[in-house]
């Protein structure tokens, strides 16, 4: 572990732009990437354990400022369980970040270094999936558990590590030569892995987890079949790009099952898991958004579009 004089970004938590939130968010990253990494006992676990008070006090700030700027999209969630199921499906339309041009334009006409770039960010923003599921499947009721488990075993390629997700994704990033280190990625796209991660470890925002799981499942089909149309049009071969190709697919059935199994179960047992999952959605998708706003000036797409126009 760093010593705690090396944690004062830690202090910067608050912030949700800015210098203060992109060293905020490079600090985080990198400590989290060592934290979870499984470890022995060791003289400093005293030391360690203080710190880790520290990051997780800072990391709980920011998701409660990310909270009060979300608030305003979430003002109106019904408790009711059909008409908060609707409300949930109707984020696929209408939510923070869809529909963005960003993704039929890597489709039809990014160039193999626009792609790379964009995947770079991609990959440094993905938490794994399947760890975070882990870490939010702890102690939740029955029927939503089961949903959670089966949704885990196809991430983990049903027993076949050829055919588990994270890896598929490592062996596209490795035969791109993709180099994530956060010092190379926007903070943007740090911030986004960042935020699931917290969810996702925090019991108290477990439901907030489950929602923007959730919401993943939900909205990532399209996105990744423009990607995977990108990509195969850059002649990136089948194999390679099959983390993409398989999303565009199984994750919409993940979706029907999710929201059946694990958000109407969970809301039917406790009316106050609604908001708590719609909180949860909005914010993942509020970071995506962020995320593609922060690619499109990057590409300067937008001027380059509304000079063509």
């Amino acid at each position: 572990m760093v010593a705690t004089d090396d944690l004062s970004w830690a202090e910067m938590a608050g912030d949700i732009e800015g210098s203060r939130f992109e060293r905020f968010h490079a600090g985080l990253a990198k400590y989290n990437a060592r934290q979870l990494e499984p470890g022995f006992p060791n003289e400093t676990w005293r030391e360690d354990l203080d710190e880790y008070a520290r990051v997780k006090r800072a990391e709980g700030e920011y998701i409660e400022a990310v909270r009060h700027e979300i608030s305003p999209l979430v003002a109106n969630v019904p408790s009711g369980v059909d008409d908060f199921i609707d409300w949930f499906e109707e984020l696929k339309e209408t939510g923070p970040g869809q529909g963005d041009p960003l993704f039929p334009w890597l489709a039809e006409a990014a160039s193999l270094a626009d792609m790379l770039w964009f995947l770079t960010q991609e990959v440094a923003g993905e938490a794994g999936f399947d760890d975070l599921l882990a870490l939010t499947q702890v102690k939740m009721p029955v029927t939503a558990k089961l949903e959670m488990a089966r949704n885990y075993w196809d991430e983990m390629g049903r027993g076949r590590d050829a055919a588990m997700h994270g890896p598929l994704l490592e062996r596209l990033a490795s035969y791109l030569e993709i180099d994530a280190r956060p010092e190379l990625v926007v903070p943007e796209s740090l911030a986004l892995g960042n935020a699931m991660l917290a969810l996702a470890r925090s019991r108290r925002y477990c439901f907030h987890s489950i929602g923007a799981l959730g919401v993943i499942e939900m909205t990532a089909p399209t996105r990744a079949c423009f990607v995977d149309a990108g990509l195969k049009r850059l002649r990136i071969p089948t194999k390679k790009r099959l983390y993409f190709t398989l999303h565009a697919v199984l994750d919409i059935k993940h979706s029907e099952c999710w929201n059946r199994e694990v958000l109407r179960s969970l809301v039917e047992r406790d009316a106050r898991c609604a908001n708590a999952i719609a909180e949860g959605a909005v914010i993942r998708l509020w970071h995506g958004a962020r995320c593609f706003d922060r690619y499109r000036r990057h590409f300067a797409f937008d001027q380059q579009h509304s000079q063509a126009a």
